[in-house]
């Protein structure tokens, strides 16, 4: 098993202006927040949650955009799962994977999501919507 993911009920949460910079303080803040629980840098826990987060961060800026709003990053670590929420104030428009097309310069990174992440998927809030992606212990 991956005894990387050992933690139960620590919680990260903090909201990003949702602009390139905030995104790219998400992931920043993100891995450091694994290290301070003990999961250090560079590892292959780290490295999958800063991609991850990179990923559902980058899409709150794109797509979820709503002028004056920011959005917002949780993980919370519980008995061998890790959960990474990435909180945007646009609904109605969730999510969707791409189908591959050779030559395109964009629409790759839920896949990378789905490849990494036990799980994912989308739930809805008061105002917007929250993308989850879940990171399990796994045979080795």
């Amino acid at each position: 098993m991956n005894a990387e993911i050992t933690l139960v009920g620590n919680e990260f949460v903090q909201r990003f202006s949702a602009t390139r910079r905030g995104a790219r303080l998400a992931r920043r803040l993100a891995v450091h927040q694994l290290d301070t629980w003990g999961v250090p840098y560079g590892s292959g826990l780290s490295d999958d949650v800063a991609v991850i987060v990179s990923e559902l961060a980058a899409n709150a800026v794109l797509h979820g955009v709503v002028p004056g709003r920011d959005f917002e990053l949780r993980l919370v670590a519980l008995a061998g799962t890790l959960r990474i929420e990435v909180s945007d104030a646009r609904g109605e428009r969730g999510p969707e994977v791409q189908p591959f097309c050779p030559g395109a310069e964009s629409g790759f990174g839920l896949h990378l999501v789905v490849a990494l992440a036990t799980s994912w998927g989308v739930k809805d809030r008061t105002v917007g919507k929250t993308v989850w992606a879940e990171l399990s212990e796994r045979e080795a």
